[in-house]
């Protein structure tokens, strides 16, 4: 299999805030796997919190060039395996690769990657469409952009949360989630649950820092009126285990898990143990939203919407219409690339 990559910069619609800081356009980098004329896509976004660069992300790829020269007919779960021995410290471009390993097979051979996964005919499961935060106005402007979604997940860790939830619940009785990206207190949590469940808010999404004391997430794991559902907690294998009897649920995210490989095996894990399950994305192309779709007959939660939040996409292949996730006809992940075609 030849190796390509390229650098993208995706526009916003509108500039996206969280706890953490603004993004008004998102680095991208696209890579393609191929074997003859075909060709199957993956997307990692570089992230400056995860410490992610287009210079890290290329330097991890080179150094599986070769080994990926030597496995045209190797299975992408084990194609997976023998790329983490060689960079086993990044999972952002593991993912990458891992995703166009599946979509190229899939295309290979006229399946879907859902398929190649294991996984039966998903569900229809609907994606959330997210408000970022600002201003009280803005964020009722921008839901009034989006206004037929059934679902909506609003970023908050602001001085006024509650106010912007009160604010957007008298413009909508959809459905409601919170992610406070680990900005609140334990003490924080609690109360903010009490009042959240009265408006009608369905979870709370990794409201205390990831590195949180295991008292301080017991705490809110017992007294929270609304299930708490972990994201930067679970990046990884290791962690789907230390969350149960901490959180109700996992958020896994394909470049923080390593791809579709260990992000299955998480989802089927955490389903073992009771617990809830979603899949949820960065702000990317469809190329990214195409591969992570394929894990929804895992989940019961979907934020697939980051596409949707660009000005200007990279690929088609799999479509979130007012939160409905539809398949492409094309095997694998369904990925055509809009953009040049990488280098």
């Amino acid at each position: 299999m030849k190796l390509q990559s390229h650098r993208i910069e995706l526009p916003l619609k509108d500039p996206f805030t969280i706890a953490r800081g603004t993004m008004r356009h998102q680095q991208s980098l696209i890579v393609a796997l191929s074997r003859g004329e075909v060709t199957g896509y993956g997307e990692v976004t570089c992230n400056e919190y995860y410490g992610h660069t287009y210079e890290s992300l290329e330097a991890s790829l080179q150094r599986i060039e070769g080994l990926l020269a030597g496995c045209d007919a190797v299975h992408p779960s084990d194609l997976f395996g023998r790329c983490q021995v060689v960079i086993p410290d990044d999972t952002f471009a593991l993912s990458a690769v891992d995703a166009a390993a599946y979509d190229l097979y899939g295309k290979l051979n006229g399946v879907r990657t859902t398929e190649t996964l294991g996984l039966s005919e998903p569900a229809e499961i609907y994606s959330s469409y997210t408000l970022g935060i600002d201003s009280i106005d803005q964020m009722v402007r921008k839901y009034r952009d989006q206004p037929d979604w059934p679902i909506y997940k609003i970023k908050l860790g602001t001085p006024h949360d509650l106010e912007i939830v009160r604010a957007l619940r008298r413009e909508t009785e959809a459905v409601i989630r919170v992610d406070a990206n680990c900005a609140w207190t334990p003490e924080q949590t609690i109360a903010n649950s009490l009042a959240l469940a009265e408006l009608g808010v369905e979870f709370i999404e990794q409201p205390l820092p990831a590195e949180a004391p295991r008292a301080a997430q017991l705490e809110v794991f017992e007294h929270s009126r609304l299930p708490i559902i972990a994201d930067e907690s679970c990046r990884t294998e290791e962690d789907v285990q230390k969350c149960q009897g901490l959180f109700h649920g996992i958020n896994i995210k394909l470049c923080k898990c390593g791809g579709l490989t260990p992000g299955s095996r998480m989802l089927r894990q955490a389903r073992q143990l009771g617990m809830k399950t979603m899949v949820g994305c960065m702000i990317e192309s469809t190329v990214g939203i195409s591969a992570a779709a394929q894990l929804l007959p895992l989940l019961d939660y979907a934020d697939l919407d980051g596409a949707t939040l660009l000005a200007e996409d990279a690929a088609d292949g799999v479509r979130i219409e007012n939160g409905r996730v539809i398949f492409s006809s094309v095997p694998g992940s369904g990925v055509e690339l809009l953009v040049r075609s990488p280098r």
